[in-house]
Formats: structure tokens, sequence, C-alpha cells
């Protein structure tokens, strides 16, 4: 069982996925939450949407900032020179393709899976029975944190170094070999400081029988990051995020 901890006060708990946001010392409202898990992508396709709703106008992959509406990651048009077996540079949806967002990880880096005819797919070059098993939310690439199962988001007006938070965030239930989803929509201008998120209970590997529970991720869904003046006595701890799309979890017997 994994964890959302929101902090200064809230604990939340959820199967797959445990997301720690840090924020101010003000007073949290509750959250909305949205949260779906199903067999295959139709099983949580209208609480995505009802989500990207929610957030607004999708934007452009572009530099600065619109002030509202959403971003969103799908990973799929990573080159393949960035993508399994290769590494994706921890700043790649910040100067690549600017989305406002810088991923960090106390393992050893991150990683697109590969697409069919070009390298083994759904990270099947970490674990050959990998693909049997994981699935996609949008064709045909996932997302993981290597040698780690913790993700830390961090978010900046996008295309700069100017720090910046969004509006919103997590929830979620578990589907053994499905896809899940979850999302908090704060509705009360709450900003948050910083999203954690701890994948399954460990991380991709060859061995991962017992009662390992891998977890990988697809399509991220965030509000767009915006500057927003703070009080002089409050430090912001990174930024926020508003929303991760798809998760997808197998837990293998032994």
């Amino acid at each position: 069982m994994t964890s959302l901890r929101l902090f200064p006060r809230i604990t939340l708990g959820f199967a797959v996925l445990s997301v720690i946001l840090m924020v101010p010392s003000l007073t949290i409202c509750a959250p909305v939450v949205f949260s779906a898990s199903g067999a295959n992508s139709a099983g949580i396709q209208a609480t995505v949407d009802v989500f990207r709703t929610a957030l607004g106008t999708l934007n452009p992959n572009v530099a600065g900032s619109f002030g509202g509406g959403r971003r969103e990651i799908n990973w799929d048009g990573v080159p393949d020179a960035q993508s399994a077996p290769n590494n994706l540079p921890a700043n790649f949806f910040n100067v690549n393709s600017p989305r406002g967002v810088i991923f960090s990880t106390a393992g050893t880096g991150f990683q697109v899976s590969a697409n069919a005819g070009v390298a083994p797919v759904r990270f099947d070059n970490i674990n050959a029975t990998y693909s049997n098993t994981f699935q996609t939310f949008s064709p045909q690439r996932l997302f993981t944190a290597l040698g780690s199962n913790i993700l830390d988001v961090n978010f900046f007006v996008a295309g700069t170094n100017i720090p910046a938070s969004v509006m919103g965030t997590f929830n979620a239930q578990p589907f053994n070999n499905g896809l899940s989803f979850l999302g908090v929509f704060f509705n009360a201008g709450e900003r948050v400081g910083r999203v954690r998120i701890t994948s399954g209970n460990a991380p991709l590997g060859p061995n991962d029988g017992g009662a390992t529970d891998v977890v990988v991720m697809d399509d991220f869904i965030y509000g767009e990051p915006t500057v927003v003046p703070e009080p002089a006595t409050l430090v912001l701890l990174g930024s926020g995020l508003a929303g991760v799309g798809a998760a997808v979890r197998r837990r293998r017997q032994a």
C-alpha cells in the first residue's frame, strides 16, 4: 500500500501512487478528487476528460505562460534518440519541448519507452516480460524513473528558469495489470509547492517477482505553470502539479 501525503497536516491513503505536495502554511480547502481505474483506457477515459475540462483549454508547447488552461505530456513525440534504451534529459519538457516541467529523482535518470520497430517496447529493454502486462493510455509510449520509484516534478514558466506553481493535483484506485487515473483539483486558489510521485514499491528491474509492485506512467495533465507573488515569509519548495494522467500497474506473484 502506498500513500498520498498532503502537507502540512493532511494524510490520505491510495494503493497505486504516492504524491507528496509541499505547500506554504495555508488553510487547505477540500480538494475535488478525480479517480478511476479499469482494464483499459476506456475504463478511465471519461474521468480523464472531465479533469481536462476542469483545468481548461490545452495550451501549445511553447515558452512562456498563458496564465490559465492546461499543459499535457504524452511522451509520444520524444525522438527515438532520447527514448529507450537511451535516457530522457530531465529538462526535455522545459527546453526541447517547453511545457514548464523538469524532473528529478534519487535514481539514475529517466526513460521513455521505445516505439515499435525501433527498440523493445514498453520497457522490455529492462525486463522482457513488461510488454505483456504494461499497457498504454495514449499509445504507444510510457515513462519511468530509473533506479528509483520516486519522481519529483518541478514546475517553471515554460522555457525559463523562473519557478512557477499550478493549481490542483491527484488521487487513484488500483487495477492490477490495468490503468489507473488520479487527479486532484483545488478550487479555492491554493498553490502547490512541490509534487513527489512514488510509483509502486520498487523501480523497474529484471527480477521483480514476489510482492514487488511496479508502476509506470503515461499522460501527465496539469494546470498552466504561472508565477504567483507570495508573502516574503513563505518559501516555495519547487512548484505544483495539477494532474498526472494514467498510471499502469503490474504486480507479479512469486
